[in-house]
């Protein structure tokens, strides 16, 4: 017996899918690939960040959205969901549904055990061709751990923080913006002593 070929999906049927799908999904060179759930520290500290760096980007002109807010790569193809994106200036979308955002300047990744490889790895690599992205946070969900990664001019992106202690600060660069750590993880289920 054979295998099945994958189907192949065109970026345009892919959002006409998932505009309609109950769940999310994403899409890369023509594969669509379910999103699993998160758990509840990973929802906490989501939480947590969008409380955080929402209220300080209050009347400035940047903003942020949670993951319910598409992201588009359109020189890699790739569709995705990161768990909180922030925009200098006005966003600028990939069509009049306001819903894939196509400008990024900081992008925030909470890990868990199934995506902290690909979140680290591949998807960072993929993120790397969004002209406007700087700045990339890493926040593990199943221990005290931050890292940020930063572009400066010379276009090298380097690991400018990482901390396991949960006295420690993270500072996103970009926004001249610092959150106590023990702010991020608040409530999380046996992350803080």
């Amino acid at each position: 017996m054979s295998a099945q070929p994958k189907p192949h999906y065109t970026p345009e049927l892919y959002l006409e899918l998932e505009r309609k799908a109950d769940h999310k999904s994403e899409y890369f060179k023509g594969e669509i690939f379910a999103m699993a759930g998160a758990s509840r520290n990973h929802n906490r500290i989501k939480e947590n960040l969008s409380i955080g760096i929402g209220s300080y980007l209050r009347g400035k002109r940047c903003q942020s959205f949670s993951s319910d807010m598409r992201l588009h790569i359109p020189s890699n193809s790739l569709y995705t969901y990161p768990d909180l994106v922030i925009v200098r200036g006005e966003p600028e979308l990939l069509d009049s549904n306001f819903d894939t955002l196509l400008n990024p300047t900081v992008i925030v990744e909470v890990l868990s055990g199934s995506t902290k490889d690909y979140d680290r790895g591949s998807k960072f690599m993929l993120y790397r061709n969004i002209p406007t992205f700087q700045e990339y946070i890493l926040i593990d969900s199943e221990q005290v751990r931050a890292e940020a990664w930063f572009k400066p001019d010379n276009g090298f992106w380097t690991l400018r923080t990482e901390t396991t202690q949960a006295d420690d600060s993270l500072t996103i660069q970009t926004l001249d913006f610092t959150l106590p750590l023990r702010e991020v993880y608040d409530q999380t289920v046996d992350l803080l002593n």
